[in-house]
């Protein structure tokens, strides 16, 4: 960690406005300083953006330049928003408002309303899918689930870029965008969804930027009023804002330019729902008196990492990419990144859970590594391999920290005994803040050694000790803390999503790891097909990809593993290819034109375990998976653990089965895992069915792996012998 881009949880609140600045590099130094007029800052990843911007809006409220009540600043997130919101009280500049536009525009709106309009504000509507799904059968047009969703952000592009109903077919066809349905159907569902929502009486999320623009266009009183408020504005991730939100800036900013926009071109990501970099390009022709400013300094990631990141935009085209910022790093050097090409993807999330195994038991935390993959669906198998690998992991996305019933249970525990704490035996012997927070919470569960396992036991104990962490944090940073005080933190983190460290490999796509960094990155399933994604058609999207790609490298701090696998499942034609943005980058490939094979030179092949713990390559060609029953070639993960269709007749031996089950809730307990993690129904039901009689017959079977193997298999094949596990033959 440097200086740049991190510190500790709670630093110490600088003096005076001077000292605000001090640790800023000159560019840094120089955003931190411009103070008045247009302002454009174009970070890098890694450059230490939004200590720029914090810093600057510090040194201005700190020297009484800025009114903190007067500065409005914007970003996309709720947890980017109470990030700033922490840092700028950091540093002595509480009260400025640090906001997504959604809640400063839904803020607005519910204050002027009465004003503008009368009477209570529409019910904001909680689930839009449902209503899209009434307005297509309103129209009788059957949607199934994916086009629902499909339909549902096309309806959500439309509103974000200001696109009526009757105008989607043409601006969908101008844009590039390859409609779900047919335009003029997607077009009649649209207008029907809004028909239902007039009648409903409620609003969406994106009317409430439209009628916050509607009311500040229509109404110069209440513009006036909102300019009168804020004076300065600033808006991170500036390359994210849609149409719509930059007519809702203008309108908030009037005829003034006290403004600071911070972004990336080259980390546009999100265009298809409406964001575009346009803005962020134009910024020097809108506003020709601008200072801007370029951070090029990367204090996160390596030079081996920046080099990879670098040789990425190097090869990208486009108007993004003529504006592409050349990094360069700070980090003294480190371990080049690793090329590791597998059979299936199985294969592949095996190997990425044992090296993540490996990386853990040499001492790296599990919270600092990060597998990273392009859709969600790619989540379940290195779920899989992760609790196979017995390795904590949490879901980026997954349910909310604050949420999780555990942490709302802790923080009812830590308000009562703030409250009435000294009638409590339990603090008698805490004598600060952390001994407090450990007695309280070792009444929720807590203890000084985690659990075994990596099931819902650990899982509930990584939340709690994530708390006893933040409190130890909060003690070090404020001299004379109490309980009170930890509790209100902790209600503002609350009303922020602003969540603790959990001790857990985090599984993300790629979206979602936007603005996150870790020591160690597993970047998986880079190939043709899913890295660009096979939908990407035009030059644009295939460069959109790309920069995707970019945003995943340099999330890495320190090490970096690039993975791809040539067949989906076990069996599978392995006909894919690493993804072309390697091409040119990746030991042993050719120029970015051509197509490589991978072999040495640095590429890393997959490699499998036998159980004498000799390393052997693994076969580089399966013949397909058939159907043992009927022959067909098998595609589906559950029906190639079976080996059959799910349609086909069993053979089950219902009483080995039923053993089995015994066996493996015996062995959950044991381990505090869930019993899926010893082996999934599915697996279980293979090994009814087949009834192997040896460790090679044991092996074949899908699910098992040479680790189960080399673990369970002893039991396993004892008990399909109909053994106990004390040797003795058990009757039928």
């Amino acid at each position: 960690m440097t200086a740049a881009t991190h510190s500790t949880l709670f630093p110490q609140t600088p003096g005076s406005a001077d000292a605000v600045l001090e640790g800023l590099d000159p560019e840094q130094r120089e955003v931190a300083t411009a103070l008045h007029g247009p302002v454009c800052v174009l970070a890098g990843a890694g450059t230490g953006k939004t200590r720029a911007i914090t810093h600057r809006i510090a040194y201005g409220v700190r020297a009484g330049i800025l009114q903190p009540s007067s500065v409005l600043a914007v970003t996309f997130t709720n947890r980017a928003a109470g990030e700033m919101r922490g840092r700028l009280r950091q540093l002595g500049a509480a009260g400025v408002q640090a906001r997504t536009f959604h809640s400063a525009a839904l803020r607005q709106l519910q204050y002027f309303w009465p004003k503008a309009v009368g009477g209570s504000m529409p019910r904001l509507v909680d689930r839009k899918v449902q209503l899209v799904a009434d307005a297509a059968a309103a129209c009788r047009i059957r949607l199934d689930r994916g086009e629902l969703r499909d339909v549902t952000g096309e309806i959500e592009w439309s509103k974000v870029t200001q696109t009526v109903p009757a105008d989607y077919a043409l601006a969908a066809a101008k844009a590039g965008r390859e409609a779900p349905r047919n335009p003029a159907e997607i077009a009649q569902v649209y207008s029907a969804y809004e028909d239902l929502k007039r009648a409903s009486g409620v609003i969406d999320f994106e009317d409430v930027l439209l009628l916050t623009v509607a009311v500040l266009q229509d109404r110069h009183d209440i513009a006036e009023q909102v300019r009168s408020q804020y004076q300065h504005f600033v808006v991170d991730e500036y390359q994210d804002v849609s149409p719509l939100q930059q007519r809702l800036l203008e309108l908030w900013l009037g005829d003034r330019e006290n403004l600071c926009v911070v972004g990336d071109a080259s980390q546009t990501i999100y265009s298809f729902t409406g964001a575009t970099p346009d803005h962020l390009l134009d910024f020097r022709t809108r506003h020709p008196g601008a200072t801007v400013v370029k951070l090029v300094r990367d204090y996160r990631s390596t030079p081996q990492v920046v080099h990879l990141a670098n040789g990425l935009l190097a090869q990208a085209r486009g108007r993004a990419a003529d504006h592409r910022l050349e990094l360069i790093s700070q980090r003294t050097a480190g371990p080049e990144p690793v090329y590791t090409e597998c059979t299936d993807e199985p294969a592949e999330a095996e190997g990425a859970a044992r090296r993540i195994r490996e990386l853990i038991d040499a001492g790296c935390r599990a919270s600092e590594i990060a597998v990273l993959f392009r859709t969600n669906s790619q989540s379940e198998t290195y779920e899989q391999a992760l609790a196979d690998a017995g390795v904590p992991y949490q879901l980026r996305g997954a349910e909310r920290f604050f949420d999780r019933p555990e942490v709302r249970k802790a923080g009812v525990a830590l308000r009562g005994a703030a409250r009435f704490g000294g009638n409590d035996s339990l603090l008698d012997d805490a004598v600060d803040l952390p001994s407090q927070v450990r007695a309280v919470l070792s009444g929720e569960g807590w203890t000084t050694q985690p659990p075994a396992g990596s099931g819902a036991v650990r899982e509930r104990w990584e939340s709690l000790a994530a708390l006893v962490n933040l409190a130890q944090d909060f003690a070090a940073s404020r001299t004379g803390a109490t309980l009170s005080d930890l509790v209100a933190e902790l209600d503002e983190r609350a009303s922020a999503q602003h969540a603790p460290t959990v001790e857990g490999v985090t599984l993300a796509s790629l979206h979602s790891a936007k603005g996150l960094e870790w020591d160690v990155v597993f970047l998986v399933g880079v190939a043709e097909g899913m890295m660009p994604i096979t939908y990407a058609k035009t030059d644009e999207q295939i460069e959109e990809e790309r920069r995707l790609l970019y945003v995943g490298v340099t999330r890495a701090r320190e090490r970096l593993y690039v993975s791809w696998a040539l067949s989906r499942a076990p069996g599978g034609r392995p006909s894919r290819r690493p993804s072309r943005f390697l091409d040119g980058l990746r030991p042993g490939s050719s120029g970015a034109a051509g197509r490589s094979a991978a072999g040495p030179g640095g590429v890393e092949r997959g490699f499998t375990t036998s159980r004498a713990g000799a390393a052997v390559p693994r076969r580089a060609q399966r013949t397909p998976a058939r159907c043992r029953v009927c022959g067909r070639t098998l595609t589906d993960a559950g029906e190639l653990k079976l080996m059959r269709c799910e349609d086909c007749p069993s053979d089950m031996d219902e009483g080995l089965y039923e053993r089995l089950r015994e066996w493996r809730a015996v062995q959950a307990q044991r381990s505090g895992q869930p019993a899926f993690c010893v082996f999934t129904d599915k697996t279980l039901m293979a090994i009814a069915e087949s009834v192997p009689d040896d460790d090679a017959e044991l092996a074949r079977i899908p699910g098992v792996g040479m680790r189960k193997l080399n673990r369970y298999g002893a039991d396993v094949l004892a008990i399909c012998a109909g053994q106990d596990l004390a040797g003795e033959e058990v009757e039928d």
